[in-house]
């Protein structure tokens, strides 16, 4: 169905986009209108059209975007599918339903447009630390603002469905307000640790970057506010891992706030001497390597409890040792150090190779991703 007239730009009618009023209005009013672009709902809307078919030749996969007309966008497949249906039939007819909601089998699954690692600044501390909803969330919304990006488009609400890290960072946020309610004396360091060793692992195969696009796995607020050891860092720990990275005293007491001296041997130290919940490096090129993680961890949990560890996902790339191998507890809040060895004989450019160490009493699951990359 062609609904274009002449006009003096290089717009192409079956893309829809232009902003010229390059659709014939005559021919789209009461009409559903198919686009080969993603970006043509405002200009069909504009030309009085009913809805809009299009397809999704976007970056971005499985993400809803608020319209100002009834829509749909497809992928490839299914949109040849519908542009054969109305090339080779004389009176094409067409409904567009309701939403539906559906449980997706491969969810939770990180979104095309969510940042990835490594951490470019320190690549020994893995980030993000942990993935969040943040994808079609129902979300509250000031009345002032655009539903969509349609100019034409004048409706208010007090909701909308939004996707980002907008949505994301809430429910973290969130989370941590309510491990805070059962656990009031706890340290920020020690309800971030909860939130990572208690999170659902995500699934490698269906998110490429592993690590670096869902950290530590999805966040689980249910088992957060018991997670039974919490990894905990304070100002001096990161003021110890700023010395070690070359800041001077200067620089880093316009982070602390206060006057700060690099302790003796921080110049010894590396960021991943941090007692972070995840463990990370970043190794030469094709160069065997041995890495130390020293961590300690505080017991939350049970005051007379045995921790025994398990290395998960054992790789044939890297050898893990964990030293000790159990930690036993006889009071709440009481502190047991450790080490992990990883040792390998060199990865290609751009490799990541990861598993995860969990502590476990029987009761409780401590779960931290480890993680080892190379670049050039």
């Amino acid at each position: 169905m062609y609904v274009s007239r002449p006009c003096e730009s290089d717009f192409d009618p079956q893309l829809c986009t232009d902003g010229q009023g390059c659709i014939d209005s005559r021919l789209a009013k009461g009409k559903i209108v198919i686009c080969q672009s993603f970006d043509g709902f405002n200009e069909v809307h504009k030309a009085g059209a009913e809805g809009s078919v299009s397809l999704n030749d976007v970056e971005f996969n499985k993400i809803s975007s608020v319209v100002s007309l009834p829509a749909v966008a497809l992928s490839e497949d299914n949109f040849n599918s519908i542009y054969s249906y109305l090339k080779s039939t004389k009176k094409p007819e067409a409904n567009i339903l309701s939403t539906e909601a559906v449980k997706d089998s491969e969810a939770p699954v990180v979104a095309d447009f969510s940042s990835r690692g490594p951490n470019e600044i320190v690549p020994d501390i893995l980030k993000p630390d942990i993935s969040a909803p943040g994808v079609d969330i129902l979300a509250a919304f000031s009345p002032l603002g655009a539903v969509s990006n349609d100019p034409e488009d004048k409706r208010q609400a007090k909701f909308n469905v939004v996707s980002g890290t907008s949505m994301s960072c809430p429910h973290a946020a969130g989370v941590a307000a309510y491990i805070k309610s059962f656990h009031p004396d706890w340290s920020p360091s020690a309800i971030k640790s909860a939130i990572m060793t208690t999170a659902w692992p995500m699934n490698s195969s269906k998110n490429k970057d592993a690590e670096f696009a869902f950290g530590s796995g999805h966040i689980n607020p249910v088992e957060a506010v018991n997670p039974g050891l919490v990894y905990e860092t304070f100002e001096q720990d990161y003021i110890i891992m700023l010395c070690s990275m070359g800041y001077d005293e200067r620089n880093i007491g316009k982070l602390s706030g206060n006057i700060s001296t690099c302790p003796k041997g921080s110049d010894k130290a590396t960021p991943k001497d941090l007692n972070y919940p995840s463990m990370a490096a970043q190794v030469s090129l094709g160069k065997s390597f041995t890495i130390n993680f020293p961590r300690t961890v505080t017991n939350v949990g049970l005051a007379n409890s045995t921790y025994k560890a398990q290395i998960l996902q054992n790789s044939k790339i890297v050898s893990i040792r964990v030293v000790p191998e159990s930690l036993s507890f006889k009071s709440l809040n009481e502190k047991k150090s450790f080490s992990v060895t990883v040792t390998g004989k060199g990865l290609p450019n751009g490799a990541i190779v990861s598993t995860s160490l969990m502590w476990s009493d029987g009761n409780h699951r401590v779960r931290s991703p480890i993680v080892v990359h190379s670049q050039e």
